[in-house]
């Protein structure tokens, strides 16, 4: 059977691999302490499970959602929630999208603006659908450091004038995975400056807008002075809520793009399932304090493997935001060796940076989801093990 180009092109997802390593590990006996995906260990809150069920009961739900742009009382509730936690204000019918997930609108992003021969701006490290999406696009990816140094923060005025020529459309993500930094105010304004000027679209990913820490508080880019003229900005409910197999998100901003992103979907997917919209708008309506419980939840585990791992020699900066921890690999280590040593020698599963891109080379990601239970008390494990077994420097 043909296999298409653009598939022979596309390197393995690394969660894939990650989950495969994982299994490997697990039939072989290993006692696995899983640091690996970001899906949240802890359960959806009920009220929103309740509110699921309720409208999964309803026979009307159980039709095509046929509203284009997805539920108006799911609209209204991303409208309030803007409101309420940005001081944004939006259009519902205009300037929110439903979205099955946010990986499915960043994806399906690039199809909807990027023609053969533009080039997308993609950052190094980051998430890898960012790079793929244009590739499917039939696009060039310009990958552009967000380095140490820098604070994770682009340098714009770096980026070549014959990229920027070609370049139609800027993938960014703040609070930043994998780094855990949080842009400003002052860098949004910057940057909504440099996308006029080249008649660019900025997409911010912002699924981990509610995971912050120490009084990191993230901003929209939209808060900005003109920012819906270039920009949309993609958020999730599955790291808020703890909704990753629910598939829901929503864009907000820009409204030609938003126009551009309905059109494709109108064409390739059905919409959400109704009674997941109900829910969602239950999450995004009801009360944030199950999202304050998860902070604080983020923020022990945070503190508990940070501070454990600076407690026998390896030294890693707290992330302000994100589930995730950003370490540098000790020296001798490559990220793919670091990785396998943790596993081999320790039971402990984290990913190589180097699955973010080439600047990813030289640090690992461990996730602050830690899967199964006595969470806290594997992290403390975790610390002795590899302070047993793993050679830090």
């Amino acid at each position: 059977m043909q296999v298409a180009d653009r598939l022979l092109k596309t390197p393995p997802y690394p969660f894939a691999e990650l989950g495969r390593l994982k299994r490997n590990a697990i039939e072989e006996g290993v006692d696995l302490i899983d640091f690996g995906i970001g899906d949240p260990d802890q359960p959806t809150p009920e009220h929103i499970v309740e509110a699921l069920g309720r409208a999964a009961r309803d026979p009307s739900t159980h039709q095509y959602d046929e509203t284009g742009r997805g539920l108006p009382s799911f609209r209204e509730a991303v409208v309030s929630w803007y409101r309420n936690r940005f001081g944004v204000a939006l259009d519902p019918d205009r300037e929110v999208l439903r979205l099955i997930g946010a990986k499915e609108g960043i994806a399906h992003l690039a199809w909807a603006v990027l023609n053969p021969g533009d080039i997308a701006l993609v950052p190094d490290p980051a998430y890898p659908v960012y790079n793929v999406a244009a590739m499917f696009a039939g696009a060039d990816a310009h990958r552009f450091p967000l380095t140490e140094s820098a604070g994770y923060l682009p340098d714009l005025a770096a980026i070549p004038g014959d990229v920027l020529d070609r370049a139609r459309l800027m993938y960014l993500c703040y609070p930043n995975m994998p780094t855990g930094v949080v842009a400003g105010t002052d860098f949004y304004a910057d940057l909504v400056a440099f996308a006029r000027e080249r008649n660019l679209l900025i997409c911010l990913d912002m699924a981990y807008s509610e995971l912050y820490y120490d009084g990191h508080k993230p901003h929209s880019m939209l808060e900005v002075e003109g920012a819906k003229e270039v920009a949309i900005e993609i958020h999730s409910l599955s790291k808020t809520y703890n909704m990753t197999g629910w598939r829901l998100g929503f864009a907000v901003g820009n409204v030609d793009a938003l126009d551009a992103l309905e059109k494709l979907k109108s064409n390739v997917d059905s919409g959400a399932f109704l009674a997941i919209q109900e829910a969602g708008t239950a999450a995004l309506a009801g009360s944030q304090d199950c999202v304050e419980r998860m902070r604080a939840i983020y923020q022990k585990r945070r503190n508990l493997l940070v501070d454990g791992l600076a407690g026998i020699g390896w030294h890693i900066p707290k992330p302000a935001a994100t589930c995730y921890v950003w370490a540098t690999c000790p020296a001798g280590y490559t990220s793919a060796g670091m990785a396998e040593t943790l596993l081999r020698e320790a039971g402990v599963l984290a990913t190589p940076g180097s699955a973010y891109g080439q600047l990813g080379e030289g640090y690992v990601r461990f996730s602050l989801t830690v899967q199964g239970e006595r969470q806290e008390e594997r992290i403390v494990e975790a610390v002795a093990r590899i302070k047993e077994k793993v050679k830090l420097g």
